[in-house]
This record gives structure tokens, sequence and C-alpha cells, in this order.
């Protein structure tokens, strides 16, 4: 399929943020500014029926990156070495089963794609500046905030105070506590119930505070572990569901 290779990932941002954050158009022009990296998901959102929200809305988009979609999807005879797509991928379980395979992401029904991508939308425009600190060894104390998305699913939000440290593993390192970098991070919180972190499934932020004209964008670093919708399991289950 020529837009799985169109998936292929360049290096993006890995300093936390940009020289320069401010973007003269909208969140989904941003989109389509950065083919290499956002392409597939400018494609889902149009897909979704989320073209003119995300041209005219207010609101802070944490964007996935291109990858978890092409490892989503899968092939259905993958051949590579890839230990992931050897398992796991949509088109091959749907093969399995006997069901139609994806061959273009309009064969993911529309109400899919708007469901996972709306975990990733929230009110208003928020930058790093605006979430509170979190630290996970001491999360009773640094506990970031919990807030709805867009489909009412919650995630914990918060920003990661790094220590910084020179002369890291030698006799002469220091390390001073929070002082360093700092990173913001998202928890999707599968169970309200249970918003243990431990339970959530946490994504690092690669550059927050994009700001397009009408919002906040923050690129997740690719989530090897969860996959798209911060559950690939449950996004594959809704497929084959729709395919039966």
């Amino acid at each position: 399929m020529a837009w799985l290779s169109a998936c292929k990932q360049d290096d993006y941002y890995t300093d936390g943020g940009l020289a320069n954050p401010y973007f003269d158009g909208s969140i989904m022009a941003y989109l389509d500014a950065h083919p290499r990296q956002l392409d597939t998901i400018a494609e889902i959102v149009r897909l979704a029926g989320l073209e003119e929200f995300f041209n005219t809305e207010e609101f802070t988009f944490f964007a996935p990156q291109d990858e978890e979609i092409k490892r989503l999807i899968g092939e259905a005879d993958y051949q590579g070495d890839d230990p992931i797509l050897q398992i796991s991928g949509a088109n091959k379980q749907l093969y399995n089963l006997g069901l139609d395979t994806i061959q273009t992401l309009a064969d993911v029904d529309s109400t899919i794609w708007r469901k996972y991508l709306e975990r990733y939308m929230f009110h208003g425009k928020k930058l790093l500046k605006d979430y509170p600190q979190v630290d996970y060894d001491v999360f009773n104390t640094f506990g970031g905030q919990n807030y709805f998305a867009y489909n009412n699913t919650v995630s914990n939000i918060g920003v990661v105070f790094h220590d910084a440290v020179t002369d890291e593993g030698k006799p002469t390192e220091t390390r001073l506590k929070y002082m360093g970098y700092r990173q913001l991070h998202i928890s999707f919180i599968q169970n309200i119930s249970d918003p243990d972190p431990a339970s959530s499934i946490a994504q690092p932020v690669a550059s927050s505070d994009i700001q397009p004209n009408n919002g906040a964008v923050h690129v997740l670093n690719f989530n090897i572990s969860s996959g798209f919708g911060f559950n690939q399991f449950e996004v594959i289950q809704d497929i084959i569901q729709s395919k039966r």
C-alpha cells in the first residue's frame, strides 16, 4: 500500500520545543505542512469529518505521529524483521479471520477514526506552562491534573521536571533535582476509578507549544508500546467488529 510507505518517519523534533513556536495557519494547515510526520494524521482528520473543526475551533491537540498508523494497520502477509508487525496489526488479524483487509484509510469506519482522534483533543489552548508538575515517582505530591478530552475520556497531563546532571556516571557526577529541562507528558486513563499512573498509558511529548492560529499542538513521541488511540488493541477490535 502506497500510503504505508508515506508514513516512514524522519527525525522529528526532540528538543521539547521550537525556537519559533508560531505557525501562520490553522491546526489543520500545520498538519498539512508537515507531510513527513503528519500527513496520515491529516488524512484521518478529514475522514473523521473533523477538517472544519481543525481549521476553525480553538483547542489543544496532542498529535500522534504517522508511524502509529502504519503499525496499527500493518500488513496481512508481512515478511519483514519488525517483531511488532510480525505478530500484530489490523490487517494480519482481519486476514486470519477471513475479513476484508484495509487497502486505504477510508476502509476504516469514519466513526472509529473520530472516536480515537478525540482522545487527543482538549478544550481551549494550553501550553506547557499551563500544566502542573508531574513526578511519577512521587505522584501523590506532584500528580499533574486530569483533563476531559472531547469524547469525555480522561487523561492525566503534567510536566516532568528533569534533573540537571553533569558528569553523569562519573565520580564527579552532580545532580540538581528538578532543575533540568521540562517535558510535557500525557497519560491516558483507561479506568477513571483506578487513576494510578501504573495502570495508565503514558506518552511523552517530543515537541511542545507549537502555536497555530487556533490553538496549540504538542507532537507526541512515537509510542511503540500502546500505539494509536493510546490502546492499539482496542482500536483493532473496533475495526474487526465493524467488518463482521
